[in-house]
């Protein structure tokens, strides 16, 4: 698996913290001590070599900043962009009063001699102003990484570091500061979902660490979803899932109750295992999870999170009297369980564990006053729930059709709409789609994926009406001038998405009380810099990657020129308008006998349009 930690911090004086606190438009403030919560999320360095500058990180640390989190943590493998990526990121925390904190993950790091290599990375990052510090030290993690050096890593890196990695528990404890739980959903024990007779709650991996640690700080993980459905036509094919259904609601209750000093949301935009909380339109090249992720926007569980992020740092039990905006925040699958994909799906199976999902429509409320939610989910019967002040989740059927939501108080309608997404019994490029698709009442923005996101989404597929673009209707604007103690008279029902009266604060000098900004690719500013113009959308040339064999310098060549160059083998060298791919001939490709993994997708792209080369690729 790919994963993406960052976060960063510096040590200040109580006036400067003070100081901060006024002035940050969030009411964050700088987590430097350990007695401070502190609330991280998850960031994919993997996908994202297509970004230009610092600006291309700014959109994500303002909307992250602006729900409560403290800083990301930034998954790094041993990419040739890394460092590059690594200099962006840091500087757009700095800029915009952020944190992040490298996560040396261990699928590409070798535990066994990596400690030099992970330290001097330290080294080189630690003293820079986006730097997350804990009690004055720098704060790194990992994934995975058990047989790590520490004190060697320690030593590397010439600097008092507050290590927090992902070490399994009953790893020993003596070198490190803490330990980070990266298991946020149910499983069987084995990286697989729950099975009879082999199940394990995340409250059990709570357990197993903070008994393990014997009183050293504990990251806890939350997560709201998992689905990953790669096939043959990429070299890290996985189908499997875990059991989500009402899970981040849950998880975020149980956070409340247990107090965790450290909790890491994972994550922000690891499309490829559908738990991103992130948008959609957050910059990344596709490395194939556009087949589950487009058309499918998580924003609401970020809307969702914003008022437990609160009272968990204000050390609350409860998140009731954090809710600012009333809020219906709703999730489900496309697809019913009976829905079969098998003659056309890539994988030619349903992911393992999908008999522990269950066929329901999510509906969390987040409300100032009592009132009564109506849910109409296809051709189903409809259901009624009076639901209080607070948050609340109930749990609808799902049935094939459109998706109702009405909120009302005194029969008169507070919110409703129509969600963009029908749940079908027809499969979406003919493939098993378990992601989640998650809408909001009021209606949030539009959030697409753009033409690098969307690169790979045809690659292997089956089914030729498949179309690598957006296709869901759009929200229209909500009413910016009443308040959330408004109501309106009941409108018909339609099949776009309509929203009631959009919630104000009630406190405007409160910034960490307002709505949550929209997601923007490129920030306005008052200065512009023409230096750092956003680049063109797509990739329409390229080569093979440096250090990387000269055997795949035609196949990146042609698969460049037509938007997909995976990082890894090829390199972009030319953004611009995108060309037209010849059309597909039905026929998948496989790499030539001897020749690794790394060719799959390349060759199932080439070959299936008619560029199949001997030396690289064959027919399969």
């Amino acid at each position: 698996m790919m994963f993406s930690l960052f976060r960063s911090s510096f040590m200040v004086t109580m006036a400067a913290l003070a100081a901060v606190a006024n002035a940050s438009p969030s009411g964050l403030v700088e987590r430097a001590v350990s007695s401070d919560r502190l609330v991280t999320c998850h960031f994919m360095m993997g996908i994202i070599s297509n970004r230009n500058s610092a600006r291309d990180y700014d959109a994500d640390m303002k909307l992250a900043k602006a729900a409560g989190i403290d800083a990301f943590a930034l998954n790094i493998g041993t990419d040739s962009y890394t460092d590059t990526q690594l200099d962006y990121a840091y500087q757009s925390a700095a800029d915009n009063g952020m944190k992040v904190f490298i996560s040396f993950d261990f699928n590409w790091y070798n535990a066994g001699g990596s400690a030099g290599a992970v330290g001097q990375k330290i080294a080189k990052y630690g003293s820079r102003p986006g730097q997350l510090l804990m009690d004055g030290r720098i704060f790194a993690s990992t994934f995975v990484g058990d047989g790590l050096d520490v004190n060697a890593m320690k030593s590397a890196a010439g600097s008092n570091v507050y290590f927090v990695p992902n070490f399994r528990p009953g790893t020993s404890t003596n070198s490190i500061d803490g330990a980070f739980n990266w298991m946020a959903w149910p499983n069987d024990g084995n990286n697989r979902a729950p099975k009879p007779g082999q199940s394990l709650s995340v409250a059990d991996g709570d357990n197993a660490y903070l008994n393990s640690l014997g009183g050293k700080p504990y990251m806890a993980p939350i997560s709201p979803w998992f689905f990953t459905h790669y096939g043959p036509e990429v070299s890290y094919s996985k189908n499997w899932v875990f059991p989500g259904g009402s899970l981040l609601f849950d998880r975020w209750t149980e956070v409340l109750a247990k107090g965790f000093p450290m909790v890491q949301i994972i994550t922000w935009n690891d499309y490829g295992e559908a738990h991103y909380i992130g948008p959609l339109s957050s910059k990344h090249y596709d490395d194939g999870a556009s087949k589950w992720s487009n058309d499918m926007p998580h924003n609401g569980w970020l809307e969702l999170s914003k008022p437990f992020i609160a009272a968990y740092k204000a050390k609350a039990t409860s998140v009731n009297s954090f809710i600012t905006d009333e809020k219906v925040v709703y999730w489900y699958r496309r697809n019913l369980k009976s829905t079969s994909c098998d003659s056309t799906d890539t994988t030619g199976s349903r992911p393992d564990g999908y008999n522990t999902l269950d066929d329901v429509v999510y509906v969390a409320t987040l409300l100032k006053s009592a009132a009564r939610i109506t849910v109409t989910s296809g051709g189903n019967t409809v259901v009624t729930r009076d639901v209080p002040a607070g948050a609340s989740l109930i749990q609808v059927p799902a049935g094939v059709g459109k998706q109702k939501f009405s909120l009302t108080r005194s029969s008169a309608v507070v919110l409703e709409g129509t969600s963009l997404m029908d749940i079908t019994d027809t499969c979406a490029c003919g493939l098993y789609n378990y992601n989640a698709y998650v809408g909001t009442l009021p209606a949030g923005g539009n959030d697409v994926l753009d033409a690098q996101g969307l690169a790979s989404l045809t690659v292997g597929v089956k089914v030729s009406t498949c179309k690598p673009t957006p296709s869901l209707g759009t929200n229209p604007p909500t009413n910016p001038t009443t308040t959330s103690s408004t109501t309106t008279a009941r409108p018909p029902t339609t099949s776009t998405t309509t929203a009631g009266p959009t919630p104000t604060p009630t406190c405007e000098s409160r910034r960490s009380d307002s709505p949550l900004p929209p997601y923007s690719a490129e920030p306005s500013t008052s200065t512009p810099n023409p230096k750092l113009a956003k680049a063109p959308a797509t990739c329409n040339a390229g080569t093979v990657a440096d250090g990387e064999s000269g055997n795949y310098t035609g196949l990146c060549n042609y698969t460049c020129s037509y938007g997909y160059c995976p990082p890894g083998p090829c390199k972009c060298t030319s953004y611009g308008a995108p060309n037209t791919p010849p059309a597909t001939n039905g026929r998948d490709g496989c790499p030539a006998p001897g020749l690794s993994d790394g060719y799959k997708g390349l060759c199932s792209f080439t070959c299936s349009r008619g560029y199949c080369p001997s030396g690289a690729c064959q027919y399969c």
